[in-house]
């Protein structure tokens, strides 16, 4: 009960809410985009850092290694038990099933880095190798929804060109949220805690503010998405985006008590796990499922499931991993 009352009432969280109710109440407020966009780039170069500083620390073991496939395993997996959850439970049809399960078998970086400070404002540790796990649980998801939307069609109508192809490639491996975050990791364990200090002021001191100053305006999109997109949602397809995270949240509780994680990692795992991507996946979705509804998949994980993970469920995955790891 204290890590959840914390955590609802910490800046970020309340500036996430500040944001979707102004945007609820159809408030003009707004965040220039490549105001946001630079936002965007900022934290993931911070996380990033931190997590490359914190691997150089310690050596490759076979836990970091473990975890690394675990993450794996679980953005294939995740997709799969969303596609088969949307079809028995909702009427959305093969292709809006496949496009809205990769969304959850990848992975939100703004929830991973709001995770990241709930985890330490719990007093709890965490390896900067959960920020590779975050990296690697871009693309499975991507590919294990194509797998899923391409079954039962014996030809798609509408098959990708080579030259689309190409740009599906390159927007599932390099994507900006995936080169910025992996390249400061790279930046970060090749440069070591002495080598990054000139420039801690800068990714540290500042990071508290500018994530407020980003999840005012992520709460102003969800806000609107959600006003605009809700009707294209039946009751059945809201709920999927509310109990989706908490069946991923106990499969991620499941396997890092398995590994043995300790409570900081877990954490973080399972909210990687729990979380839905709403940057990277619809990007990919827009190229090889075009005929896949936005107005469906980026409503159910934008307006639905990213403000439930930011203020419910980030507490409940991090008491999840002190249940796991006998510290509740």
């Amino acid at each position: 009960m204290d890590v959840a009352i914390s955590t609802l009432l910490s800046p970020i969280i309340l500036f996430f809410a500040l944001g979707m109710a102004a945007a609820l109440l159809r408030s003009q407020m707004s965040v220039p985009e490549a105001v946001a966009k630079g936002m965007a780039i900022y934290l993931m170069m911070a996380i990033g850092l931190k997590g490359g500083v914190e691997m150089s620390k310690n050596p490759l073991t076979t836990e970091v290694i473990l975890v690394l496939v675990a993450g794996i395993v679980l953005s294939f997996l995740i997709p799969a038990i969303a596609f088969m959850l949307l079809r028995l439970t909702t009427r959305l049809n093969r292709i809006d099933a496949a496009a809205t399960a990769a969304h959850y078998g990848s992975i939100s970086i703004v929830t991973f880095v709001a995770a990241t400070e709930a985890v330490r404002l719990s007093g709890l540790d965490s390896g900067g190798h959960l920020v590779a796990v975050a990296a690697l649980m871009e693309t499975p998801a991507i590919i294990t929804a194509l797998v899923l939307a391409a079954r039962g069609q014996a030809r798609r109508e509408t098959p990708i060109a080579g030259s689309e192809q190409g740009e599906l490639v390159r927007e599932v491996f390099l994507n900006a949220s995936i080169v910025v975050l992996v390249g400061a990791l790279i930046i970060g364990w090749v440069a070591g805690e002495e080598g990054t200090a000139t420039v801690e002021p800068f990714f540290v001191d500042l990071f508290q503010g500018v994530l407020c100053l980003f999840l005012l305006d992520m709460g102003l999109s969800a806000g609107r998405g959600l006003r605009q997109g809700w009707r294209q949602l039946s009751v059945m397809t809201v709920g999927f985006g509310l109990y989706m995270p908490l069946i991923s949240a106990a499969i991620a509780a499941a396997i890092a008590a398995l590994i043995g994680m300790p409570a900081g990692d877990a954490a973080l795992l399972i909210t990687l796990t729990a979380s839905a991507s709403y940057i990277a996946v619809p990007a990919a979705m827009r190229l090889a499922l075009p005929e896949a509804k936005p107005s469906i998949y980026l409503t159910l994980s934008l307006g639905v499931t990213f403000p439930f993970n930011v203020t419910i469920g980030i507490p409940i995955y991090i008491y999840l991993a002190l249940l796991i790891t006998g510290q509740a």
